[in-house]
């Protein structure tokens, strides 16, 4: 079918015309960024010298460059100034540093095409898909020299100090990696939650399945960097995480993961009764407070002990772990009921990883993984109800989500709330 040219967006000449303006827009935006840049750095600086100058002061433009962004190849030039009293004082952009030939999300999505199966060979076509004609300079030698400095920032955030950190929340998970032997690798990953409400990756570290020594190597190495008991940890019932966690942080409890719970317990009844089992255990983790919850769970336990005995099991042998979220702020329910808050990045891995079809080595997607879970981190946003976790910190008893902490009258209205979720 012959493409149709009188609609606008179908014209590749528009097309063309309508890149360049995009640009153009681009180049007009950096433009006026670094002008705003330049202007507080004079501003700041507006001392005069011995003769009444002003001692710094503008000094034309260093060389223009080409960054390479997601609309293209973009034309940049960075003012340069000049300091009369001789002290050294020069402006430096943030926004567009020296070093700077290719943004983040170029830089970003180079690790993305190697997970998807894409050989080095090919990045060129598949980066001229993503981002036009106008990208250049991606060498099969710049990717592997990329690749060799992603293996470096892998290395060296293996070893980073945590001890100034203090993680109040820990979600852990496993996923599986293809790798050029032939075998499927655990990657074994810790995310944590700081006192501060923000969320970090804290481990990612391969291991042989997801066995009690595996865990347990990963934990003693975080300790060994820092890292202190958390009060809480989130994780699917199936991990050997457990066992290792009692030994290394006794003192952290343990939280299941309601959504892999539920998948767990649904998987020991057929199908025929599976729609009239899932609500009563999503009336469980929904419940508003732990009295609620149990009556639920006693009320699973009689309607289906008889006939299903396994489902049963599976469910009321973790008691204890499932309703612990109970003791912790209701603010922060929604967050660790589930693994959730980190499912989704690790689904987004466990795809890319699927792909690669063994064409990695071990520590090359190790490192890939490394730099797309980074990126994934920069997007993550703060826990809910931040304040609250001052109160977890210090060890503030919570009964049903509410502190002891709250007076008589915020304490019913909490309770109002939570009851209306």
């Amino acid at each position: 079918m012959r493409e149709d040219t009188t609609i606008p967006f179908r014209n590749p000449a528009f097309r063309d015309e309508l890149s360049e303006l995009v640009r153009a827009g681009a180049q007009r935006i950096i433009r006026q960024a670094v002008e705003a840049e330049l202007a507080a750095f004079l501003e700041e600086h507006a001392d005069h010298d011995a003769q009444g100058r002003r001692a710094v002061v503008r000094n034309g433009y260093l060389p223009s460059r080409e960054v390479l962004t997601g609309v293209g190849s973009v034309e940049v030039r960075v003012p340069r100034t000049r300091d009369r009293s001789g002290s050294g004082r020069r402006f430096r952009s943030e926004l567009l540093p020296p070093y700077l030939r290719k943004t983040r999300r170029v830089e970003a999505v180079i690790p993305w095409l190697y997970l998807k199966g894409i050989s080095t060979n090919d990045f060129g076509e598949a980066l001229t898909a993503l981002f036009g004609e106008s990208v250049g300079g991606l060498s099969q030698a710049t990717v592997s020299r990329l690749k060799e400095g992603w293996e470096r920032e892998y290395a060296a955030w293996r070893e980073r100090d945590w001890g100034v950190e203090e993680f109040v929340y820990l979600w852990v998970d496993g996923i599986y990696m293809n790798v050029r032997s032939g075998e499927r690798r655990c990657l074994l990953v810790v995310v944590g939650c700081d006192a501060r409400g923000r969320k970090r990756f804290v481990a990612l570290e391969p291991g042989f399945r997801e066995s009690k020594e595996s865990w347990k190597a990963v934990l003693l190495s975080l300790r060994e960097r820092g890292v202190k008991a958390a009060k809480l940890a989130v994780g699917d019932g199936g991990l050997g995480f457990w066992s290792a966690l009692a030994e290394v942080y006794p003192e952290t409890r343990a939280q299941r993961c309601w959504v892999h719970k539920t998948a767990n317990v649904l998987d020991k009844l057929p199908k025929s009764v599976q729609s009239e089992a899932r609500p009563m255990l999503y009336e469980m983790w929904g419940a508003d407070t732990r009295a609620r919850a149990e009556s639920a769970l006693a009320r699973f336990c009689a309607t289906w002990e008889a006939k299903y005995p396994k489902a049963v099991d599976c469910l009321a042998r973790d008691r204890e772990e499932l309703f612990a979220f109970y003791d912790f702020p209701a603010s922060h329910w929604r967050s660790i009921r589930t693994t959730n808050p980190i499912e989704s990045t690790f689904a987004t891995i466990r795809l890319r990883t699927a792909k690669t079809r063994n064409c990695l080595s071990e520590k090359t997607a190790l490192s890939l993984v490394h730099q797309l879970a980074m990126s994934a981190e920069k997007r993550w946003g703060r826990l809910g109800g931040v304040r609250h976790l001052a109160y977890v910190v210090t060890d503030v008893r919570f009964v049903d989500g509410v502190s002891e902490k709250e007076t008589g009258r915020e304490a019913a209205e909490l309770r109002t709330a939570i009851h209306n979720i």
